[in-house]
């Protein structure tokens, strides 16, 4: 099973990457409903790779003599199946690849409307709620990715929150507010903007004025931006029902409490440098490995 050629589909692609896990089984079904929500198709990745480097994925002593490429393809063949029986309308592309899952992903997703993928995958440490592949895709990804964290997806269907929540911390995060008002229309739900300014980010340079001046100066000028951002938006959407909060301590830990009433979190990451990838800072990584719903990461150039 290759991925087809051809034009792009005008509808769109969701992506999911698929490793055989249960974080990865529970992105793929929000995945289909992301899918279903923009009427796009959805594209299941599977790199056989990871199915043959951990033991553990699957049963090798019930069938010893099947080669991992074969089981590879028991597992998309199950992914499809599932995907089907969730949305029998549903255009879906298999996909199975020997290519290593990160670049392959990037790869194949570059052109996706969403990139989906669970927590932790197979092989991961313990201690770690965001594996290796997901951190790598973080970093590098040009399209919107969705980490569905945890291994249960009830918390994620039609028993939800009917909220977005979004984290602006400047102008700059102006794709991912967008980002957050498109999905607020896609699921018809309500938004909250959190504006998150900690009082420790302060670039003085060579100003002579004193360090608490210079506080006030820069965070009235990226609060007078970042409304002003949203303030379009919110009248270009006229139809969402907006809520907007400002937090000044602890941003990270505010997004975390906030996410527990939203049914996804959205986040902008910026780009270091043109040559290197996205900055995933510590509100960024504390979202990812301790928020309650899943996490939507937009990157900006």
């Amino acid at each position: 099973m290759t991925r087809p050629a051809g034009k792009p589909l005008r509808d769109g692609r969701v992506v999911v990457g698929l490793d055989g896990s249960d974080s990865a089984w529970a992105a793929l079904d929000r995945a289909v409903a992301e899918a279903r929500r923009r009427d796009a198709t959805l594209e299941i990745v599977h790199a056989w790779p990871w199915a043959r480097t951990d033991p553990l994925a699957f049963d090798p002593d019930s069938e010893p003599r099947r080669p991992g490429v074969e089981i590879a393809r028991t597992v998309l063949r199950l992914a499809m199946s599932r995907a089907q029986e969730q949305d029998p309308h549903l255009r879906i592309v298999p996909t199975l690849t020997a290519q290593d899952a990160v670049p392959e992903l990037l790869r194949i997703g570059e052109d996706a409307s969403l990139i989906v993928i669970g927590t932790r995958g197979l092989g991961g440490f313990t201690g770690l709620l965001l594996g290796s592949v997901g951190l790598r895709l973080a970093t590098h990804t040009r399209r919107p990715l969705l980490v569905v964290r945890g291994g249960s997806t009830r918390a994620y269907g039609p028993e939800g929150h009917g909220k977005v929540l979004v984290g602006v911390e400047s102008g700059a995060d102006a794709a991912a507010a967008r980002f957050a008002f498109e999905e607020a229309a896609r699921r018809r739900a309500r938004l909250r903007v959190l504006y998150a300014w900690p009082k420790s980010r302060v670039f003085a340079g060579d100003h002579a004025l004193p360090a608490r001046e210079v506080v006030a100066l820069r965070a009235e000028r990226e609060q007078t931006v970042a409304h002003g951002m949203v303030a379009g938006l919110r009248e270009e959407f006229g139809h969402i029902r907006v809520r907007e909060h400002t937090t000044h301590s602890a941003p990270a830990q505010a997004l975390v409490e906030a996410s527990r009433a939203a049914d996804v979190l959205v986040l902008a990451v910026h780009r270091r440098t043109p040559r290197l990838g996205m900055q995933l800072g510590p509100v960024t990584h504390a979202a990812l490995h301790h928020a309650h719903c899943p996490v939507v990461l937009v990157p900006v150039e």
